[in-house]
């Protein structure tokens, strides 16, 4: 049925009732274009809210306040609590955006959420099982490292194709600017969404692992003595001398003279985020590990995912949160 719209447009009403068809400034929106019913709608929405400027100077100010206590209430339970936190953050790390995509019916991202929860579940089973299969560790740390260096590279595709579009590269190509944008917002989505995911799964499994094989404690001394050819990340003896060049992969030693499979180090610093050594816990220096200029930015993209944890985890919360004291207080 085609619909007809009453507008308020520069201070003057127009009334595009369902009858009446015989005045001049009535006209079918079923007929319009897509961007004419957006101008429509825009029209309708300040006519709306026009004369409301108390009320919305209102709004925002609950929402400031809303965030700044969140913000200081957060801060104060990582720092008490850091165990629940992560636990509850990465829980809504995973379910909030389930929640909107299938409202929203984005079959796939839905596709790839339950690909990659089935495996990273299998994986993390794995990490969690006592006694610890010798297998597992490398296991873990080479899908979680897989995972990472896939969502770093789809995240960089994703902001070179929104770039290339906002610089008009698109046109060369004869690709419509909307669809360019979606794809490449998209693909930053799908990078930034996984690369922060797979990042705190692998940080409850990197602590799991450890504390299972008994060279790395949370909390107090470990459980087990190192010797000097064992690698205390995943437990393996190390074959290959500091100073020797292996084949499928190096030795690392760090400051405190501890040494490590180069695969599990880099594991456990960057995608398990711990930047100090598994046995003693002394401060891993990332600049002398990452000595090449093209591995950085891999430390600087984990650090940006860390920040974006807070904006998919908690920004959700908080804004729904805002709108339930908005409708309690009556304001729209």
């Amino acid at each position: 049925m085609a619909g007809v719209f009453e507008v308020e447009v520069d201070g003057v009403e127009h009334d595009h009732g369902l009858e009446h068809h015989d005045q001049p400034n009535q006209f079918d929106v079923s007929k319009l274009s897509p961007e004419e019913k957006w101008r429509v709608e825009h029209a309708r929405m300040h006519a709306k809210h026009k004369g409301h400027e108390a009320m919305h100077a209102e709004m925002v100010l609950i929402l400031i306040v809303t965030l700044v206590v969140a913000q200081l209430v957060l801060v104060q339970w990582k720092q008490r609590h850091p165990k629940s936190y992560n636990l509850v953050t990465l829980f809504q790390m995973w379910v909030v955006p389930l929640y909107f995509t299938t409202k929203l019916h984005w079959w796939r991202f839905l596709t790839s959420w339950f690909i990659f929860s089935i495996i990273t579940a299998y994986i993390s089973y794995r990490a969690t099982r006592k006694p610890l299969a010798c297998t597992t560790p490398r296991l873990v740390y080479k899908w979680f490292l897989l995972l990472y260096k896939i969502s770093y590279a789809t995240g960089i595709v994703g902001y070179s194709v929104v770039m290339f579009t906002l610089f008009g590269i698109n046109l060369i190509f004869r690709i419509k600017p909307e669809d360019a944008m979606d794809f490449g917002v998209s693909l930053l989505f799908y990078g930034l969404y996984y690369g922060v995911l797979g990042r705190d799964f692998a940080e409850m499994c990197a602590d799991f692992m450890a504390s299972t094989v008994g060279y790395y404690s949370a909390s107090g001394m470990p459980t087990k003595h190192l010797s000097d050819n064992i690698c205390a990340v995943c437990g393996q003896p190390i074959l290959v001398d500091v100073s020797e060049e292996g084949i499928i992969e190096n030795t690392y030693r760090l400051s405190c003279n501890h040494v490590f499979h180069e695969f599990c180090i880099r594991g456990w610093c960057i995608v398990g985020k711990k930047q100090m050594c598994p046995y003693c816990k002394e401060k891993v220096d990332l600049k002398r590990m990452f000595s090449n200029p093209w591995e950085r930015p891999h430390v600087m993209y984990g650090q940006l995912l860390d920040w974006l944890r807070y904006l998919v985890a908690w920004q959700p919360v908080i804004i729904g949160f805002v709108q339930g004291i908005n409708y309690i207080l009556g304001l729209e």
